[in-house]
């Protein structure tokens, strides 16, 4: 049970907010709005500086899953990882090993798609599955209270059920289900009270069904007008001197024997634009790796990307300084702790943090994307103490800055909330008229299929 009244701190403000037996909520907020110093709250790391009532579970009976946790456990398993001791490859901590061992044949395992999983390491799963893991880990162990973060992000149609189905029987057997959420798509028809934060001001909206409550909805996440100019670095395609930017034969990838995708060909000219789909665990961030060339897999297919047949003596800095780059795994990696414009300005050298003293232009072409994306008063603060959602845009600016030949797009608009994700849209809807990049996108999301995307491989 919770029970909150005038709850006050300096990052966050709770009027009144009780959340009773078998209650399920959600709770609404832009990137950046605080909602991750209601987790905090919620686990028991962010004391009051003054509170009326104040009831919440025990830290040990509350679950949390959010990006941020599984970027803890994923920099725990590379502190752990003996390979640079061992002549075999490290694969970190089993998947089953996170679980009970008297749970390994719940069902809810299978109906997580994660039965075949069992025997990988951590750092193999995909995002997606990473999530559901960490999930099925806080149900297994008897949490009170179970907080997703956006559970629903990067999972595919048939994940996104089952999770639902799976959170919407654990809000009737007494465990309180609690989701962050970003976008109101995202809301499943069980959830029955919805709250929105702002600024740390946390107000309780009411019943999802009710029409009063839709209204304010409506209200607090009506579109802003963006009338920012675009940078003056951005180029036309046309100069490139190649009939296609990738070419891709009879494409394999296996590890330990098990295929990942095998006797795939990818075709893709310039300025066509390409939708990646298929469920989760399937082959699509391989296949980018394999473009980017970082899959060491490349080497031993037939592979053409940007002019360069892969393993004919080309360097990977030679392809990657015509790429613009967005992962999970890009995200996961970027874990120097610069400030906001070190990051973007990174994406001119295709680093990880910058090593070299960038030229007046490029910092002042840096500062137009930050400002394009909204964040150019954080320019100097901490690339780390941002939430997910605003490192996830900074991220973004970074492949844009460049004006690349060939932009991947691995998921996005992961983390980002339903205006900023519509921004980014709009983004790839501009660059496609003004032909500046050529885009091949990974997504779940179903309204992100726009109609720029003439060419869709399917997983």
């Amino acid at each position: 049970m919770i029970n909150i009244t005038n709850f006050e701190h300096s990052k966050l403000a709770i009027k009144s907010w009780q959340i009773l037996e078998n209650d399920s909520w959600c709770v609404l907020g832009r990137n950046g709005s605080g909602k991750q110093y209601l987790d905090q709250l919620l686990t028991g790391a962010l004391q009051p500086d003054s509170v009326g009532e104040f009831t919440i579970p025990h830290a040990d009976k509350v679950g949390m899953v959010s990006f941020e946790s599984q970027q803890e456990v994923y920099e725990h398993e590379l502190k752990m990882d003996a390979s640079d001791y061992t002549d075999a490859d490290d694969i970190g901590t089993k998947a089953k090993d996170f679980l009970p061992e008297d749970k390994l044949n719940d069902v809810l395992i299978s109906e997580f798609g994660l039965s075949h999983r069992l025997e990988s390491g951590y750092r193999q799963l995909s995002t997606g599955e990473g999530r559901k893991l960490l999930i099925l880990q806080a149900i297994f162990n008897g949490v009170e209270l179970l907080v997703c973060d956006n559970p629903f992000d990067s999972l595919d149609e048939a994940s996104c059920i089952a999770l639902s189905n799976a959170l919407e029987r654990l809000s009737t057997t007494g465990i309180n289900v609690l989701l962050m959420l970003n976008n109101r798509q995202d809301i499943p028809a069980w959830c029955n009270n919805v709250a929105f934060i702002e600024r740390g001001q946390f107000d309780v909206i009411g019943k999802l069904e009710s029409d009063e409550t839709k209204r304010q909805l409506d209200a607090l996440l009506m579109p802003v007008s963006d009338n920012v100019p675009w940078p003056t670095n951005m180029k036309e395609l046309c100069d490139f001197k190649h009939d296609y930017l990738v070419k891709l034969s009879k494409g394999k990838v296996q590890y330990k024997g098990v295929s990942v995708f095998e006797d795939l060909d990818v075709y893709i000219k310039p300025l066509q634009h390409t939708l990646i789909t298929g469920p989760n665990g399937s082959g699509k961030s391989t296949l980018m790796q394999l473009i980017t060339g970082d899959c060491t897999q490349c080497y031993s297919n037939d592979i053409h990307v940007l002019g360069y047949k892969r393993g004919s003596g080309e360097s990977i800095w030679e392809l990657k300084k015509d790429m613009g780059i967005v992962s999970a795994e890009l995200h996961r990696q970027y874990r120097v702790n610069g400030d906001l414009l070190t990051v973007v300005l990174s994406g001119f050298y295709d680093s990880i943090g910058l090593y070299q003293q960038p030229e007046q232009h490029t910092i002042e072409i840096a500062r137009q994307w930050l400002e394009k994306i909204g964040l150019l008063a954080h320019q100097h603060s901490s690339f780390r103490s941002l939430s997910y959602g605003e490192q996830r845009l900074a991220l973004i600016a970074r492949a844009l800055v460049k004006s690349p030949y060939l932009l991947i797009l691995d998921e996005p608009t992961q983390g980002l909330d339903e205006l900023n994700r519509h921004r980014v849209l709009n983004f790839l809807e501009h660059l496609s008229e003004q032909k500046h990049s050529t885009m091949l996108l990974v997504s779940h999301r179903k309204d992100e299929f726009l109609s720029i995307f003439d060419q869709h491989i399917k997983l």
